[in-house]
């Protein structure tokens, strides 16, 4: 992602999940929101149970299920943004790696503000509250 200019993002999402099919037919399913996530983040869907291995940044490798229980991820869906940069990931706590959270589903238009502000780097001066509120007065 970095090497592309996109920030990294986790979609953790369980099989049978309502709101994580409704975040793939609802809002994926509109083209200005595809659009900006691809030109903007390389998203990892990964399976909140799952017992893929994976490589977390400090090197550390470990199932999906484990990775979501060492990240605090607790239902889905739940979509991690990480920086553009991963440099200096390694050496956080992994509840400090993420610049926002996405937890559970959101409506069309809050979805696409919380990719639009993570994009913007907003996270570094206001929190996604403050920022829909800027964004919607």
């Amino acid at each position: 992602a970095a090497d592309n200019g996109k920030h990294f993002a986790i979609m953790w999402e369980l099989k049978g999940c309502p709101y994580c099919a409704e975040t793939h037919n609802v809002n994926f399913a509109q083209k200005q929101i595809t659009d900006f996530v691809q030109a903007n983040f390389d998203v990892l869907q990964l399976n909140f149970i799952g017992s893929r291995l994976v490589t977390d940044f400090d090197g550390e490798e470990l199932s999906e299920k484990d990775l979501a229980r060492k990240y605090g991820v607790r239902f889905t869906p739940t979509i991690q943004f990480f920086p553009k940069s991963s440099e200096g990931l390694a050496g956080k706590k992994a509840s400090k790696r993420e610049v926002a959270r996405m937890p559970g589903y959101m409506k069309p238009d809050h979805f696409l503000q919380m990719f639009q502000y993570v994009a913007g780097e907003n996270y570094q001066s206001k929190s996604f509250r403050d920022y829909l509120k800027s964004a919607n007065s």
